[in-house]
This record gives C-alpha cells, sequence and structure tokens, in this order.
C-alpha cells in the first residue's frame, strides 16, 4: 500500500506547482514592477518581466494538471535560476536568521522541479 510510486509523483506535483501558483497569483495581482527594477538594474530589458508568468503560472498549472510536466518543471527551473541570479545570488552560502539556508525556498522550488524533469508525472495525470 505505501509503494505507490505514482502518488508520490502526484504529490510532489501538488506541492511544487501548487506553491509555486501563489508567487504568480501574488505578482498577477500586484504586478512586475520589483522584478522590472531588478532587470534593468542588470542592463536587460524591463518586458522581460513578463516572463515571470511563464514560469509562476503557465509552468505550475502544467504541473499541476501533469500535462507536458517536464517541460513545466523545465520552466520551473529556468524561472528559479534567473530569480536566484537577478535577486539571490548575494545569499547563496548565507544561512537565515532561523539557521538554515537562506535560499531554502528558492532552492525547494529549483531542486523539486530539476527532479520532478527526471521522474515525470507518473499515473495521475491528463493525458499529452
Amino acid at each position: 500500500m505505501l509503494d505507490n510510486a505514482d502518488l508520490g509523483k502526484l504529490i510532489i506535483r501538488l506541492t511544487l506547482g501548487g506553491l509555486m501558483l501563489f508567487h504568480g497569483v501574488a505578482k498577477l495581482f500586484h504586478g512586475v514592477g520589483f522584478i522590472e527594477g531588478q532587470l534593468a538594474s542588470h542592463g536587460i530589458p524591463a518586458f522581460f518581466a513578463y516572463g515571470v508568468f511563464i514560469g509562476e503560472l503557465l509552468a505550475p498549472l502544467m504541473v499541476v494538471l501533469g500535462y507536458q510536466t517536464r517541460i513545466g518543471a523545465l520552466l520551473i527551473a529556468f524561472n528559479m535560476l534567473v530569480a536566484i541570479a537577478l535577486v539571490h545570488g548575494h545569499e547563496l552560502m548565507a544561512l537565515g536568521s532561523n539557521g538554515g539556508w537562506a535560499l531554502e525556498l528558492q532552492g525547494f522550488f529549483l531542486f523539486t522541479a530539476i527532479a520532478l524533469m527526471f521522474l515525470g508525472p507518473g499515473r495521475y495525470k491528463l493525458k499529452n
């Protein structure tokens, strides 16, 4: 009964996609001004900020639904690499105030997405 890899993959998909969706919805309601500023400070055109909707809305929906899961996971991983590079690079070797890695959340999103790229969606998915 506890040997159910497909159920485990579903739980991983729902966790990764569901938690990432909160970030995308927040940007949908509050805008991407912060990201535009970060991009501009690195000499990157501000319109690329709208790409966050791919990484934080579209890709998580793909992952949650199990539709083209590996592609959705790849998009989330890319989104997190960009976020780490633009905003969190100075925290790579830092500890948070509670003693954990300062990038725990970003690391969770990145490495779970990478794992899901290798695992695939499992049985419980939309048909591709």
